[in-house]
């Protein structure tokens, strides 16, 4: 195909769509499900109503063709596990009582069933739940949901492109099941899952499927040569089908580096690659392969992870030099919409000249739309498009919300004497012991406790003009007396305050320091029903005030137990932010940790002993390609050191991490020159302890005895199972005792259970260690 005759054929499609709903219908019907006050029905025709408003509103807009099957009630992998049937032995009674009940049990667990794993999708925020897999394992299709939903949107008229989980990045996702070989590799499996995938391929080509996307972003990270085959070998296998739709391979987080000569051969008939992130690289790697001749190519031009608008005359530029490297180029986002809010326009509180500068999902449809527009049929039918989008990038440029002079001069003048404590962590420590007299194996949490429905409500009434800030501060005091009350009369001995006053642990800092956006419907999923709103970073960074420091002062004035200072940590502001693409990351990054310094040392001034500095985005944005990495934990270790290395050598600082694959940071972790770190481990039994062993970290660690994203409470002996296991690993003078994360989500009947069973626990195994 010609040149011309490429860009003719230009369509508009995208990979994914957000599910919640405008007002998070998918959140209330699932949670509602859970108590009992939502019947199984009433959850299915909730979400089959979201999926029909999803793809009314891109066809609407233009979208050629829309995805089906990235809908889900929890999780997409989770999905992928049910489709080809691996379900673990444990779950296997509960799903065949009730696939709804079975599918929520792998994914929260029960009282007596744990659930999956949970951990970061690639680089991103969202969370996806772990395949458990063995050298037993059988694999069998059930492609039921995928082929309903495909039928739902061909009877609305609509094309349709069903997305699933590609059968090598479902592997390269999986972790041996429990009681299976630690060395055991799941992509040995590759020719067992073949098959299945063969005939979920012929069951939607019956239904109706002309398309099938197959995503593979696991192949943008570094693959061995034995990877690379797997792939290779997957799809000679799948393109050989007769039986089957087209096969469109996606992939997207970065650049396809060498996988892409292995999919450019395959007998598929289309490509979807990233040209946000990865745009020089993947143009270079296609033009060295040839091109894609006879293929369909899907450009990911609209950068489906953050929120500024496009430069559409970049990607149009982008677009134009693609056309004569494939038969037929499409345009995309870059990945699925899932990673942004859904709708810009919801925003009043944005200023007008501002919010002119944001693209959420809607409006990145828009933008889609607008270049396959301009691409098939010319820039003169969007020059009106053209001049207001040069008229939002200019208006951002000039605006003196992007650039402080003093916050600049500030951060220029950084040395590396800034971020480093001083004496070494060994005089710390014994300085630390002195000060705070805590017993061995002392018991604390991660910071929130629950938030209840009166204090949702009152925030709620805040926030209508309902209750004066007077009325809403006592509500506040009220939650923080009961919190310490409770946690004296548990036996904790390292208290917090609660965090009552925080909608989230980002957005209630990013609330009172400059250059900060906050929304109100800018919800993005980060697991199952939990989701967030991700402030947008959009100016330089300063705090104009203390931030936590009166209800650290108040908390402590009702106990003689030291209380934790905490703070959310620079990576993750940034991490769980959409950040600046207008300045380089690592500036902004210092401009964060000077902000929090001031905190910190402010609270150490107010006496406050332990600080927590969090970070658990530390692990999720580390770089997929492992020559990147260097460059990014060297920024992140030293904006965590500029941010804590102020203080005294007898005040503890503290940090934590979780749900992430910790192994390959340790390194970074010990960089960090925390005195003590938190990490989640209930899941995975304590595997972080023994990396941090094999490591030679030096200071002190709490792993996680207590799962706090399941309902279930863990019984004593569970608890004290899990710390016998980390003093393998963990000498006892360096062992701390605690959850795997804040107790925000869960409520507090659970809470008071498991957290004293926590402490029994704890004092199970101190007798232990006092008697041996």
């Amino acid at each position: 195909m010609t040149t011309k005759s490429a860009a003719a054929a230009a369509r508009a499609t995208v990979y994914g769509y957000p599910r919640q709903g405008r007002h998070r219908e998918l959140k209330k019907a699932v949670e509602g499900y859970w108590k009992g006050g939502v019947t199984a029905d009433a959850l299915r025709a909730t979400a089959a109503g979201l999926r029909r408003e999803n793809w009314r509103q891109l066809a609407e807009a233009g979208i050629h063709e829309v995805p089906t099957g990235d809908f889900s009630y929890y999780d997409h992998v989770l999905d992928t596990t049910v489709m080809v049937g691996a379900i673990p032995a444990r779950h296997r009674e509960a799903v065949a009582a009730g696939p709804l009940d079975g599918y929520f049990a792998m994914a929260r667990g029960t009282q007596d069933v744990a659930p999956l794993e949970m951990t970061k999708w690639f680089d991103t925020n969202y969370h996806y739940l772990v395949p458990e897999l063995g050298p037993d394992t059988v694999f069998t299709a059930d492609p039921a949901k995928q082929v309903a939903e495909l039928t739902e949107a061909l009877a609305l008229g609509l094309t349709a492109r069903p997305v699933l989980v590609g059968p090598v990045t479902y592997l390269l996702l999986a972790k041996p099941a429990p009681g299976v070989a630690a060395g055991f590799e799941p992509l040995t499996l590759l020719d067992r899952l073949l098959p299945v995938y063969a005939e979920v391929l012929a069951d939607l080509r019956a239904a109706g499927a002309e398309w099938v996307q197959l995503d593979e972003p696991a192949l943008v990270q570094d693959r061995t040569p034995a990877e690379l085959n797997a792939a290779a070998r997957a799809y000679r296998g799948l393109g050989a089908l007769t039986d089957r739709p087209r096969l469109l391979v996606a992939s997207y987080f970065g650049r396809l580096g060498e996988a892409l000569p292995v999919l450019a051969k395959a007998p598929v008939e289309g490509l979807a690659l990233d040209f946000t992130e990865a745009a020089a690289a993947n143009l270079d790697a296609l033009a060295a392969v040839g091109g894609l001749p006879g293929k369909r190519l899907v450009a990911g031009v609209v950068n489906g992870r953050n929120v500024w608008v496009n430069d559409l005359e970049n990607s149009l530029a982008t677009l134009g030099t693609l056309l004569g490297l494939a038969d037929r180029v499409d345009v995309s986002a870059s990945c699925s919409l899932l990673h942004v809010p859904l709708d810009a326009a919801l925003e009043r509180d944005i200023d007008p000249q501002i919010l002119r500068w944001l693209a959420f999902a809607r409006q990145k449809t828009r933008e889609t739309v607008t270049l396959a527009k301009g691409l098939a049929q010319g820039t003169d039918t969007i020059a009106a498009e053209l001049a207001a989008n040069r008229a939002d990038l200019a208006s951002r440029a000039g605006s003196p919300l992007t650039r402080d002079p003093a916050v600049r001069a500030r951060t220029t003048a950084v040395t590396d004497a800034d971020a480093r404590r001083t004496p070494s962590y060994t005089e710390r420590a014994a300085a630390q012991r002195a000060h705070l007299g805590l017993p061995p194996l002392p018991t604390t949490t991660i910071g929130s406790f629950p938030q209840t429905d009166e204090l949702r409500a009152a925030r709620a009434a805040l926030r209508g003009g309902r209750l004066d800030t007077a009325g809403y501060e006592e509500r506040v005091k009220a939650e923080i007396q009961e919190v310490i009350s409770f946690q004296e009369k548990a036996g904790l001995d390292v208290l917090v305050h609660g965090e009552p006053e925080r909608n989230d642990m980002v957005q209630y800092f990013a609330e009172q320091l400059t250059g900060y956006l906050a929304t109100r419907h800018g919800w993005v999923q980060s697991y199952g029903t939990r989701y967030v709103r991700p402030p947008v970073l959009a100016g330089d960074i300063s705090r104009p005030a203390p931030m936590t420091v009166r209800w650290t002062r108040y908390a402590q004035s009702l106990t003689g137990r030291p209380v934790k200072g905490m703070l959310t940590g620079p990576v993750t502001m940034l991490a769980w932010s959409f950040v600046r693409d207008d300045q380089p990351l690592g500036d902004t990054a210092r401009q964060v940790a000077l902000a929090l310094r001031d905190e910190v040392n402010d609270l150490e001034a107010a006496g406050t002993a332990v600080i927590q500095v969090d970070e658990p985005a530390l692990r999720e944005t580390l770089p997929l390609r492992a020559a990147d990495r260097a460059a990014y934990l060297a920024r992140a270790t030293e904006a965590f050191r500029l941010t804590t290395a102020g203080v005294r050598p007898d005040t503890q600082i503290h940090t934590h991490m979780c749900y992430a694959e910790f192994g390959d940071v340790v390194q970074a972790i010990d960089d960090l020159d925390a005195d003590v770190i938190s990490l989640e481990a209930a899941r995975s039994h304590m595997q972080v302890a023994r990396e941090l062993a094999a490591h030679g970290y030096p200071r002190e660690a709490g792993p996680g005895v207590y799962d706090i994203h399941s309902p279930r409470v863990p019984s004593p002996e569970e608890a004290a199972g899990l710390l016998r296991t980390g003093l393998l690993a963990i000498p006892a003078e360096r062992l701390w005792v605690n959850p795997d994360c804040g107790l925000k989500t869960r409520g507090w009947p659970e809470t008071r259970a498991s957290l004293e069973n926590l402490v029994a626990a704890a004092r199970t195994v101190r007798e232990e260690l006092s008697g041996s």
